[in-house]
């Protein structure tokens, strides 16, 4: 259910409170920056009455001279606005940035495994970078706006109440009621973009991380073909939002001038009435007309707005979303003597993968589970590292359930390795010291040594130093998978939890890491699920995954 313009804005408006003095700041100095700016014309149209005899009672000095000191008045006030109104907007956008990778992070890896990437991207990058608007021209603008209104009504009014009352009522027309018109009109067509623009990015994505097999396969042109539509989509609802946004504008123009005219009219029947002399008359029009500037960005804040309310909407709803386990900060610490599933029933999005499962780890054993793909080995390996929870039953670790240990320290008893290793674009040390930053060279060594990878490493130029390109892909799957069971080896923890830890290596290389695994066991309890007979030779206990159940 989407949400209401005001209440997106509202929400956003939450985060800024610890910058609240620094928006005070903006607003003042806004508001007395347009004072300014109104007073050069004001005073201006009033020193040419005062010239041309119209006006009497001041003196072209004194009004020059206060003509030159709102001029430049009005520049350091218009920076001290741009200013502060910036550092907050980055402020907060860097305040932002941090909450939504820390819920990226409260949220894996079980609620980001079905999540877009292309659409995270966008959201960590445009879409964040896009509530810079609301922070930085909408705040503060607004505040502004009315701030400066209610000067301008009671100025104007002072002159004669009618015009005074005209003068609000074109205020509120520009800078409320337009703009909360022309953004009900358009959020459908802010979301629809955002969204398509989301979509584009990840269809993109997708096309670069799959190059290799496009061309091989000679899909190349569809692929384009598919992007080009894409975008061509993508331009069609940006020229509706240019279209929703010139209807504004003209709407905005039409109002402007309009009322200006009123004023004009109600100002001649003032004097004709004899309510008002000429300059006043003159000086009213003339104040009202050039002090539209605060409403008109008000009303022209819609057409961003669009945009920038869809943006909020989705940053918003990540920053809500709740995690499928939620973290133990605050939960106990205990040592490694084996683990236990203890009738454990758990199903995704209501189909069932584990049935009434029971299993004892013991310690310092090597237990291999073997089955077809579904049968839920995986799942079961990610039931264990308490990336989900099970709907029935208990997992045990030292006979204590896996919610009541603290969680970071959970990770420190388990290290987990995938048949689809994921390397960052970086050394390949600082690849393996993931499984433990501080780890000396030494042991990073001995790690690679055991994964059976140290001497491919020796033969690279820069040896441990070496890149591995983005994704890793300047090495092939095998070296990749060893890289990372040099990883798992380097954190050194009692719980070893491999998932086809073998699959892309041939027979020496999985000899090699098979001999590492049995010498582990005498100081780590290994799981081992894998479909090759030849990975099961190293096991204890071999059980079997069937029909969501094990035997």
């Amino acid at each position: 259910m989407r949400r209401h313009g005001l209440r997106i804005m509202g929400q956003l408006l939450v985060l800024a409170g610890p910058l609240l003095p620094v928006l005070l700041i903006t607003i003042a100095t806004g508001v007395l920056g347009f004072v300014c700016a109104i007073g050069i014309i004001v005073y201006g149209v009033l020193a040419l009455l005062t010239a041309t005899g119209i006006a009497t009672g001041y003196s072209i000095t004194f009004l020059l001279t206060i003509i030159v000191l709102c001029a430049v008045l009005r520049g350091i006030f218009r920076y001290g606005e741009q200013m502060s109104g910036h550092y907050l907007a980055f402020k907060l956008l860097a305040v932002l940035r941090d909450k939504v990778l820390l819920a990226l992070r409260r949220l894996a890896p079980a609620k980001l495994e079905g999540k877009d990437k292309g659409n995270l991207i966008s959201l960590i990058t445009s879409d964040i970078e896009l509530l810079e608007v609301f922070y930085a021209h909408t705040i503060a603008p607004v505040m502004i706006g009315i701030l400066t209104s209610l000067l301008m009504v009671s100025f104007i009014g002072s002159y004669e109440p009618l015009l005074g009352g005209i003068a609000a009522l074109a205020y509120i027309t520009v800078g409320l009621f337009i703009p909360l018109l022309t953004s009900r009109m358009g959020k459908r067509q802010g979301m629809e973009y955002r969204s398509s623009f989301g979509q584009l990015s990840s269809y993109f994505l997708d096309s670069l991380r799959g190059m290799k097999e496009i061309v091989q396969y000679g899909q190349g042109e569809q692929r384009l073909n598919e992007i080009n539509r894409r975008t061509d989509q993508l331009d069609a609802k940006q020229k509706d939002l240019k279209h929703h946004e010139g209807i504004t504008r003209a709407v905005t123009d039409a109002a402007v001038v309009g009322f200006s005219f009123l004023m004009l009219l109600a100002g001649l029947y003032g004097m004709s009435e004899g309510q008002i002399d000429v300059t006043s008359m003159l000086i009213s029009v003339i104040a009202l007309f050039s002090s539209f500037g605060p409403v008109v960005s008000l009303s022209n804040l819609s057409n961003n707005l669009l945009q920038t309310l869809a943006s909020g909407e989705r940053v918003l709803s990540l920053l809500e979303e709740t995690p499928e386990v939620e973290e133990n900060i605050d939960g106990m610490n205990v040592g490694f003597a084996g683990a236990r599933l203890d009738k454990v029933t758990f199903a995704y999005d209501g189909q069932t993968v584990l049935n009434n499962v029971s299993l004892t780890i013991p310690h310092k054993r090597i237990i291999g589970i073997q089955g077809k793909s579904g049968s839920g080995k995986s799942t079961l390996l990610k039931l264990l590292l308490r990336f989900r929870d099970p709907q029935q039953g208990g997992i045990l670790l030292s006979e204590h359930d896996l919610k009541d240990i603290e969680t970071r320290h959970l990770r420190s008893l388990q290290s987990y390795v995938d048949q689809h290793t994921f390397l960052f674009d970086d050394s390949i040390a600082a690849n393996i010291k993931i499984g433990k930053p501080d780890a000396t060279h030494q042991q990073v060594v001995e790690a690679a040594r055991k994964a059976s990878v140290h001497d491919f490493i020796m033969t690279l130029p820069q040896g441990y130093d070496s890149r591995v390109g983005e994704l890793g892909d300047r090495l092939s799957g095998g070296e990749r998978q060893r890289l990372g069971l040099a990883r798992a080896f380097v954190h050194d923890a009692p719980l070893l939890l491999l998932d086809e830890p073998t699959s892309n290596l041939d027979s020496l290389n999985e000899a090699i890491i098979l001999k590492s695994l049995k010498e582990q066991q005498q100081d780590e309890t290994i799981i081992l699920v894998s479909h090759r007979s030849s990975t099961m030779r190293i096991a204890d206990e071999i059980f079997q995954m069937d029909h969501r159940r094990l035997s």
